[in-house]
């Protein structure tokens, strides 16, 4: 089993977690593992790999996540994540949209998981990296333990040795994206279960989780915790991360700290090209709960009108809230 320790992650969500969302979440753990945003092999193998696989040196530990039902098409993107320099390659068998349905990937793979050990066997075969699988406890009807269990073995046997479990079955026709997220019920007992019954596996929970109280206490029972919108709308939720998952006793920087560090980094990526609300977006929530947060939300979100340096700007914001934030 690969020893890079997937205690914290950050899950892959679609628009949220690009290169930038990664980097400013750096900024505050140094340990939390990040995954990018979900992207199709079709994608990478048609002339976008530049646009999908840059990211900076200090976002590893960095996974990419795939999308993809064919073992020769995701073993060459696996490849190109290897050469890359990413941490890890990701295989998602648990979107359930229309749109991931009928590419036949995602969470209907669940339904083929012998498709699904081919994949990763094709890719473990590719690569020296870690090939992981996220997935969900089941689809529709096929909600079973044994189903799911079957599903995992016949994985494990292509050569995955880490499952990321959302603990919610998929509805593939009925509900939207947002309500496979809510309404499913989440069933941690299930995933517990797959950790007791596949000991040689590391079995990471994901779903529901909203606090580090929760994360440690999920981590009694399974080996990993991911956390999606609660990190990404109060992403200071990671600065005890390190020191309570992690037993890393650095100091934690302050959030004035972390938009210090940032500006660089804006001011970098704004000479290159990119726009600066595509970074101030994914920083609103840093002062989550903190007087003058909406005064800092407020200045950030006029970032595409303003004509301000990216410094300017985001020192403009810090000017919103009270010295000690």
């Amino acid at each position: 089993m690969d020893a890079l320790p997937r205690r914290f992650c950050v899950a892959p969500m679609m628009d949220w977690t690009d290169r930038h969302e990664r980097y400013f979440l750096r900024l505050i753990s140094r340990h939390a593992w990040l995954y990018t945003e979900m992207v199709t092999t079709g994608a990478l193998l048609r002339g976008g790999a530049a646009r999908h696989l840059a990211f900076d040196e200090r976002e590893h530990p960095v996974a990419l996540q795939l999308g993809g039902a064919d073992p020769n098409e995701l073993a060459r993107a696996a490849r190109m994540a290897e050469d890359q320099g990413y941490d890890e390659v990701n295989l998602n068998v648990g979107c359930p949209s229309d749109r991931v349905r009928i590419g036949r990937f995602g969470a209907c793979l669940m339904a083929e998981p012998e498709l699904v050990g081919e994949c990763v066997a094709a890719m473990r075969a590719a690569v020296r990296l870690p090939v992981t699988v996220k997935t969900r406890i089941g689809i529709d009807a096929q909600d079973s333990y044994e189903a799911l269990a079957r599903f995992v073995r016949t994985v494990a046997q292509g050569g995955c040795e880490t499952f990321i479990v959302h603990a919610r079955k998929a509805w593939l026709k009925g509900l939207s994206p947002k309500e496979n997220r809510e309404v499913p019920p989440l069933r941690y007992d299930v995933v517990y279960r797959l950790r007791q019954d596949f000991p040689s596996l590391a079995i990471v929970l994901n779903g529901g989780i909203t606090t580090l109280a929760q994360a440690v206490d999920h981590l009694r029972q399974v080996d990993g915790v991911m956390l999606g919108r609660e990190v990404y709308h109060n992403p200071y939720i990671l600065a005890d991360v390190d020191r309570l998952l992690y037993g890393d006793d650095a100091p934690a920087p302050s959030r004035h700290a972390v938009l210090e560090q940032f500006v660089p980094y804006a001011e970098q990526m704004v000479a290159a090209g990119v726009p600066l609300n595509r970074m101030t977006r994914h920083i609103l929530g840093l002062f989550h709960g903190i007087p003058g947060a909406r005064q800092f939300r407020r200045v950030l979100s006029d970032s595409g009108h303003s004509g301000e340096t990216a410094a300017a700007l985001l020192r403009a914001a810090i000017r919103q809230l009270p010295p000690a934030a």
